[in-house]
């Protein structure tokens, strides 16, 4: 059985539904620029906002944890809220482009790779 019953692919057709894919993945790009997500540690005693992209948007500490004989809590306070957001983002992202592409080819790709 041949893999186009009907003969040849309509080209055009093909150009089109390559065009409308790449509008899309740039769609989802510039949606995941502007989204926010947010991570905590300690109990949400340190948020750190993210874009959809990862980037580091905002960061809030509470009072209390900023004792200046503990730096090194606070630091790890910080880094832990931030990688929690950071791990937020990546997961929004992969849903996003696993519902974008139907889940073809299983898993999302490695966004990095895509600019994300």
């Amino acid at each position: 059985m041949p893999m186009f019953p009907e003969g040849s692919p309509d080209m055009q057709s093909l150009l089109q539904q390559a065009t409308a894919m790449q509008e899309q993945l740039l769609a989802a790009q510039e949606e995941l620029s502007n989204a926010r997500v947010e991570g905590s540690a300690g109990g949400g005693l340190v948020k750190a906002t993210v874009s959809g992209t990862g980037d580091l948007v905002d960061l809030t500490i509470d009072p209390q944890v900023c004792d200046p004989d503990d730096t090194e809590t606070l630091a790890d306070l910080v880094l832990a809220a931030v990688r929690d957001a950071a791990e937020n983002a990546q997961r929004k992202a992969a849903e996003q482009m696993s519902e974008l592409t139907g889940g073809f080819g299983g898993e999302a790709p490695d966004l990095g790779k895509l600019g994300f």
